[in-house]
């Protein structure tokens, strides 16, 4: 069966996501912003936070009073790390539209960033019929629970879709839950895929 139905990510598919960027206006550079990243754990914070934890619960775990403060800071420079759009999957996405293509995402995404990211990215509001955003429901990807999370609120069955994501882990969960799946790398790319698939 060839998927009717397309779901995207959002974080690295059509928005990049900097996170060092949200730091260096408060630690001083790119530099001091990577040590906290990599001093901190701060991927596997915010795989915490995507599964609906809340920063500021997160910085208890931290020993030093300044990166607790650091971290706390996240949400309010967080537009800071995802300014840059991915502007050929956005015309991938509007192609997709025009040809009458139902478009839905499902996004690994701390709920209070989120509405933060709508902020710097007002598009992502009204691009799909369905988002589901981890972070609010608590339960992130590669946990099958979301995809059909997403299933249940659009009304289509895994086998119409078509799951495009840049995470090799979260493209081979969609699979396995019944989905076509690509791993995103590139527009160029992902425009081949499409077109093999009929889509475009």
């Amino acid at each position: 069966m060839k998927p009717s139905v397309v779901v995207f990510d959002i974080g690295g598919v059509l928005v990049d996501w900097d996170p060092a960027r949200a730091f260096e206006p408060l630690l001083g550079g790119r530099a001091e912003a990577e040590a906290l990243l990599a001093r901190i754990g701060f991927h596997d914070l915010n795989a915490k936070a995507d599964a609906g934890a809340r920063f500021t619960d997160l910085t208890a775990g931290l020993d030093d009073e300044g990166d607790r403060r650091a971290l706390a800071a996240y949400v309010g420079h967080f537009a800071r790390s995802v300014e840059t759009a991915i502007e050929g999957t956005w015309a991938l996405l509007e192609d997709l539209r025009g040809r009458g293509v139902p478009l839905h995402a499902v996004t690994n995404w701390s709920a209070e960033t989120w509405p933060e990211g709508l902020k710097m990215h007002p598009r992502l509001g009204t691009a799909f019929g369905v988002t589901v955003v981890s972070g609010q429901e608590g339960i992130a990807k590669p946990d099958p629970g979301i995809f059909a999370l997403l299933c249940s609120r659009a009304g289509v069955q895994p086998g119409t879709c078509l799951f495009i994501d840049d995470s090799p882990r979260n493209v081979a969960a969609a699979r396995a839950f019944g989905m076509d799946a690509v791993q995103f790398t590139d527009p160029p790319a992902l425009a081949a895929d499409l077109t093999e698939r009929g889509l475009l």
